[in-house]
C-alpha cells in the first residue's frame, strides 16, 4: 500500500512509519518537526520506500501529497494538558481545524483508508470502569481534550458523509522508547527516568494507588496498522493495555527507593481502563507487550533521557499553576 503518516517523525508516528515499511509498504511522511524529532527518524528516512516533507497541516496546502495514496495514518497534532489552557486557540487549530483540512484532502483525493490517533482524555475525570467506547459520558476536560474529539468527530463524520473509511484509536496511556524527553510537564515515565538517572526521588502525585492503562508503543503501531488492514469503519476503538497499573508500581519497576509526594491534580481520574474488546474483534488487535516487559525495554534505554529536564516538586508546582487554577473548581 501507498501511506501516508501525518506527524510521522513522532514518538507514536515514528513507530508507525517503521512497522509500515517493515510490512513493505510504501510510506510518506508529514511533519512541521513542532513536536517530532529528526532522531525518530534515523535509520528510517534512508529506506528506499520512505519519503519525507515538512508540512504543517494545519496551514500549508495538502492535496499534492494526498493523490494515489491508499491509507492515512493522522498523528500530527498538539499534545500536553497545560500548554493548552495556556494556548487554546492553536490548540484547535492544528488539533480540530488541522484534522478537517486533512480529512478535506482525503476526500478530494480517494484515499481508502484513515486512521486517526485519537485520545481517552475524552472520557474526563469519571469514567465508568472499565470504559466502553459507546459510554455517553463523553466529558473533555480541558482544550487538548476537548480538540482531539472535535478532531475524532470530524474523522467520523467524514466518513459517514463522504463514505471514507476511517477509523479513531483513541489511546490510553502510550508509552516505550522515542518518548518526547523535552518540552511540557507531561507524561510520568519519562520524568521518573530522568530523576533516576540524576539519583533524584520520585515526584509520585497523591498516594501513588491511582491506576493507569499503561499500552506499549510498538503495540500501539501494530494497532494502526491492524485498523487499516480491517474492514471496519466509521467508529472509535479503545487501544490500551486492559490492565491498569498503579503508580507505585512503576516506581518500584523502576527500582527507587526514595519517592517525593505532590499534590492530587484536579481533573484528573483515580483508574483509567480500557474496555478493549472491541479492539480484540474488530481489528484482531491485543496488546502483546507486558507493563514489566515494557518498563524493561525502557530502562535498557535509559540514556535516551540524559538531555530531558528535571522535574523538581518547585518547577512541577510552577508548571502546573494554571491547571490548579483552571481545573480546581
Amino acid at each position: 500500500m501507498k501511506c501516508l503518516v501525518t506527524g510521522g517523525a513522532g514518538f507514536i508516528g515514528s513507530h508507525v512509519v517503521e512497522r509500515l515499511l517493515a510490512d513493505g509498504h510504501e510510506v510518506t511522511i508529514l511533519d512541521d518537526f513542532s513536536t517530532g524529532s529528526h532522531k525518530n527518524l534515523k535509520g528510517i528516512v534512508d529506506n528506499q520506500k520512505c519519503w519525507f516533507y515538512r508540512k504543517d497541516i494545519s496551514t500549508d496546502s495538502l492535496d499534492k501529497r494526498f493523490r494515489d495514496i491508499d491509507w492515512v495514518f493522522h498523528l500530527a497534532g498538539k499534545a500536553d494538558i497545560v500548554p493548552s489552557i495556556q494556548n487554546p486557540e492553536g490548540y484547535f487549530n492544528s488539533n480540530t481545524l488541522g484534522t478537517m483540512r486533512v480529512m478535506e484532502a482525503c476526500r478530494k483525493t480517494g484515499v481508502k483508508k484513515v486512521i486517526y490517533a485519537a485520545s481517552s482524555s475524552c472520557y474526563g475525570d469519571n469514567p465508568a470502569i472499565p470504559t466502553r467506547e459507546n459510554w455517553e459520558g463523553i466529558n473533555p476536560k480541558y482544550p487538548y481534550a476537548l480538540t482531539k474529539y472535535l478532531g475524532e468527530q470530524i474523522v467520523l463524520h467524514w466518513s459517514q458523509l463522504y463514505h471514507i473509511p476511517a477509523l479513531s484509536l483513541r489511546l490510553f496511556n502510550v508509552y516505550g522508547l522515542r518518548s518526547r524527553t523535552s518540552g511540557a510537564y507531561g507524561a510520568v515515565l519519562g520524568i521518573f527516568l530522568k530523576q533516576k538517572l540524576e539519583g533524584q526521588p520520585a515526584t509520585v502525585v497523591g498516594s501513588g494507588d491511582q491506576t493507569r492503562d499503561f499500552v506499549y508503543v510498538t503495540d500501539v503501531a501494530d494497532a494502526f496498522v491492524s485498523a487499516a488492514e480491517s474492514r471496519y469503519h466509521s467508529k472509535p476503538i479503545n487501544i490500551g493495555g486492559g490492565n491498569p497499573q498503579s503508580i507505585n508500581k512503576l516506581v518500584s519497576l523502576l527500582g527507587f527507593k526514595d519517592t517525593i509526594q505532590i499534590p492530587e491534580r484536579p481533573g484528573e481520574p483515580l483508574i483509567t481502563h480500557a474496555d478493549i474488546s472491541r479492539a480484540r474483534t474488530a481489528i484482531g488487535w491485543m496488546p502483546q507487550i507486558t507493563f514489566e516487559e515494557g518498563v524493561e525495554k525502557v530502562l535498557e534505554h535509559i540514556e535516551d533521557w540524559r538531555d530531558a529536564p528535571l522535574w523538581t516538586p518547585e518547577t512541577i508546582k510552577e508548571a502546573t499553576k494554571d491547571w490548579f487554577e483552571h481545573l480546581g473548581g
